[in-house]
């Protein structure tokens, strides 16, 4: 096989011989990466099967003929994968890294502007009465 899928063939490798799978119910790797069994494999698995796949098919794509297959080494998974930044698990830098920052999901909506322009009014409106009442 030529070397541009081989980090990621090992790398799958590796994560299927620490899989559940494999150690505790000792079934191949094989059989581990056929339906129904690779659904209960760890996402990270699912994962590299997904991007080996990828690769793969990228070997064969004529699209790619002149740049060549350009899978992402285990090495960079491991090193975003430990500062926490967002990757994108085949090829070239995560879409939105660094865009926003980080986000889990549970941010409070930004607040509309109408909502924003009301409140600034009944602040405005609640200021004229308490100076209507002070000369009153």
């Amino acid at each position: 096989m030529p070397s541009s899928c081989k980090d990621i063939r090992e790398a799958l490798a590796q994560c299927l011989q620490e899989s559940e799978c494999v150690m505790v119910q000792r079934h191949t790797a094989a059989e581990c990466l056929r339906q129904p069994l690779s659904d209960e494999l760890p996402l990270k698995c699912q994962q590299l099967k997904k991007g080996f796949g990828e690769c793969r098919r990228g070997m064969l794509d004529m699209r790619k003929r002149f740049r060549g297959n350009q899978p992402i080494t285990f090495l960079q998974l491991q090193k975003t994968e430990e500062s926490g930044e967002g990757y994108q698990l085949y090829a070239g830098k995560a879409a939105f890294a660094g865009g926003r920052g980080e986000t889990d999901g549970n941010e409070k909506a930004p607040e509309d502007w109408r909502e924003a322009e009301n409140k600034k009014y009944r602040a405005e409106q609640a200021a004229a009465v308490v100076e209507a009442a002070r000369k009153g």
